[in-house]
């Protein structure tokens, strides 16, 4: 590397400790000089140290021992982080080695930040400084966090790291076949923002409010959302609030719906774009106007945990089955066929429909696939007012058809306007 190079690096090294540093020193800043083991200056010349060290190695070592010196440094630092870590331990009578794993973390970045990939090196300095200065919020968590929690966001990571590598990504069977991997990154798409959902639900204070509890639903399913502010809205006097809820799931359904083509079937994504956007905010307009005229504001119960294993094998197979009937309907029965489907499987929810039709593109038609998500999104909107008129009282759901009409009329004008149909 040439002297700029060298310079640039080294400096990222130092930068990085700086930072660290910064966090470290500004959480001790009430301690006088002398009463703790590592602050600003000291972590700035650990990740100096640590470039150093990484540019020593480099221009230095023998072949077949590289490492060597960055080894003896690294065992040195930490020596010296553990024994006064130790000291300040018995001090205070405290246990905590955040500082000394810091420093250690410091010099690693520092050298990686020399010897290897400098976008890396930043971002894991950037995640370093994070996570210590998140300190008080990740305790707080901890300590509001249930076991059914906990026990979901393991079965979770365990389904990304350890059964998704297993999985075999060929499709199988006919019709073009269905890929299992596909499908198991859809589950754990999905429950991840369920996940994030609930947890957020937590923060704000145990899903209080019908408007919040009804979006967090939107993002797990706002059909079922739908049904359940449909029966909370018998048991008020006031349905405003249940309104709102219903009203504000569909609006996040049909932003979620949006992302979910711009990920999966940009092409497809940016064509309906406009569209979904507009019903949407039509209606988070109408769940804000619904919860504005509620008279009382009801307390709406914490969604479910979405990850008990069974409604996991529920989602999978769902999605199996909803694929291989959209795939069989698309190749014997033709476009209609299709369309059918698409509208049939939207009853229950709009993502699986969606899914499908995006993950059958290029090979079908992208006008044809347009017509079939616009059909899905319409007749799940139908079906949810269709559902509310039964289970819930006249007020709730005579708010949300209003709200849904307007969303699907201005949609399709939006659409047709822009000349995608």
């Amino acid at each position: 590397m040439d002297l700029i190079d060298v310079f640039q690096r080294l400096g990222l090294a130092i930068a990085i400790g700086a930072a660290i540093g910064v966090e470290r020193h500004w959480r001790e800043r009430d301690e006088p000089e002398g009463a703790r083991i590592a602050g600003i200056r000291t972590f700035t010349l650990i990740g100096m140290t640590g470039g150093i060290g990484g540019l020593l190695d480099q221009g230095m070592t023998p072949s077949g021992l590289s490492g060597l010196i960055i080894a003896s440094f690294l065992i040195v630092i930490a020596m010296v982080l553990l024994r006064f870590g130790l000291m300040e331990a018995r001090a205070e009578g405290s246990f905590s080695a955040t500082t000394v794993i810091s420093g250690i973390t410091t010099f690693g970045l520092g050298v990686l930040a020399v010897a290897g990939d400098m976008s890396v090196a930043s971002a894991a300095g950037a995640a370093t400084v994070t996570i210590l200065a998140s300190r008080e919020f990740l305790h707080a968590a901890i300590r509001r966090l249930t076991w059914i929690e906990l026990r979901s966001a393991v079965v979770l990571l365990a389904m990304g790291f350890v059964l998704l590598p297993l999985i075999p990504a060929d499709p199988y069977g006919p019709f073009g076949g269905v890929s299992p991997r596909s499908l198991v990154i859809l589950v754990i798409m999905l429950a991840s923002i369920s996940y994030v959902g609930y947890v957020a639900v937590r923060l704000i204070g145990g899903g209080r409010g019908d408007l919040v509890a009804g979006a967090v639903g939107g993002l797990v399913s706002s059909t079922a959302t739908t049904l359940a502010m449909a029966r909370q809205s018998q048991n008020t006097a006031v349905a405003a609030g249940p309104a709102a809820g219903a009203i504000a799931a569909g609006s996040i359904s049909l932003f979620r719906t949006a992302l979910l083509l711009l990920a999966l079937a940009p092409a497809l994504g940016w064509r309906l774009l406009p569209g979904l956007l507009v019903a949407g905010g039509i209606m988070l307009a109408g769940a804000m106007t619904a919860i504005a005229r509620a008279d009382t504001a009801s307390e709406a119960d914490l969604p479910g945990n979405p990850f008990e294993l069974s409604q996991v094998i529920k989602m999978a197979v769902l999605i199996t089955v909803i694929a291989f009937i959209a795939r069989a309907a698309s190749q014997i029965f033709g476009d209609g066929g299709l369309y059918v489907v698409s509208a049939l499987t939207a009853l229950a929810d709009v993502d699986a429909a969606t899914v499908t039709l995006a993950g059958m593109l290029p090979a079908l038609s992208l006008d044809v696939a347009l017509i079939a998500v616009g059909i899905a999104v319409t007749a799940n909107m139908v079906a949810k007012v269709v559902y509310a008129a039964v289970a819930g009282s006249r007020g709730f759901s005579l708010r949300l058809a209003a709200a849904s009409a307007l969303a699907v009329a201005g949609g399709l004008i939006v659409t047709f306007a822009a000349g995608h149909v």
